[in-house]
């Protein structure tokens, strides 16, 4: 049975998304995950919510339990994880609002626990294979979707994740350019990885919000305008959610 496992954030925690909400507050081997887990139904298929950063939006990137999020939504039966985010573009074609079907991460981050494998059993090295992150499958519904509701969107895109809480400064984000990639944001690459370790079908829905602050035409990329933006177009991206998840179950 498909159970979907949505991480997201700010807007997306809506009662009126859910048929048969419920709430339920769970423990992991690696600890408390982020928020309770929200569940219900979206259409008929089983939906599991939990806010990455916390439900108050309470917890800095580099502090979330990505070890222990995932596991949570395992734990729960999910057979599919779909992330929302908002990013930062690293170019100019994206611009602010439109949507980024991920296919492609770099991780730039330094200070997080990225495996369930604190150590191998005796003659059992486990290493996965992280050639292409994001589940074919999943990315395929979502870009079919996506140009069925005639939503501002990319079908592919390659994220950097950064460590945060802070901006990119200009050296950076010229940086992260040259390196290929197009959007800049602080979770999905930790996120991909144990969802790939844990064998969980994954794939990431970016907004993005704002230029970083490579583009020296404009403002330097600030919270109050992240938040302006992704508040802005909330209801397209539970739009695109909604009928998405009704496709795959």
């Amino acid at each position: 049975m498909t159970k979907i496992g949505i991480i997201g954030g700010s807007g997306l925690d809506n009662p009126e998304l859910f048929k048969a909400a419920s709430d339920r507050i769970v423990d992991t081997p690696y600890g408390r995950p982020s928020s309770s887990l929200k569940e219900g139904l979206i259409g008929e298929a089983g939906v599991v919510l939990l806010a990455r950063h916390g439900r108050e939006h309470e917890i800095t990137p580099t502090q979330v339990n990505y070890r222990a999020n995932i596991h949570a939504l395992k734990d729960a039966g999910c057979t599919h994880i779909i992330a929302t985010t908002a990013v930062g573009s690293l170019r100019e074609e994206i611009g602010r609002g439109d949507f980024v079907i991920l296919d492609q991460f770099i991780d730039f981050t330094r200070h997080r626990s990225l495996t369930f494998y604190d150590s191998f059993e005796p003659g059992k090295a486990v290493h996965t294979g992280m050639a292409d992150p994001f589940d074919a499958e999943l990315r395929a519904a979502l870009i079919t979707t996506a140009k069925e509701l005639e939503l501002d969107f990319h079908p592919d895109g390659t994220v950097v994740t950064i460590e945060g809480p802070r901006f990119s400064t200009r050296a950076e984000s010229n940086m992260f350019r040259m390196w290929g990639a197009d959007v800049v944001n602080m979770s999905i690459a930790s996120e991909a990885i144990l969802a790939n370790e844990a064998g969980i079908p994954y794939a990431a829905i970016a907004m993005s919000t704002d230029y970083d602050c490579w583009k020296n035409d404009e403002a330097p990329v600030s919270w109050e305008d992240i938040l302006k933006v992704f508040s802005g177009n909330v209801e397209k991206m539970t739009e695109l959610l909604g009928a998405v998840i009704k496709k795959i179950s």
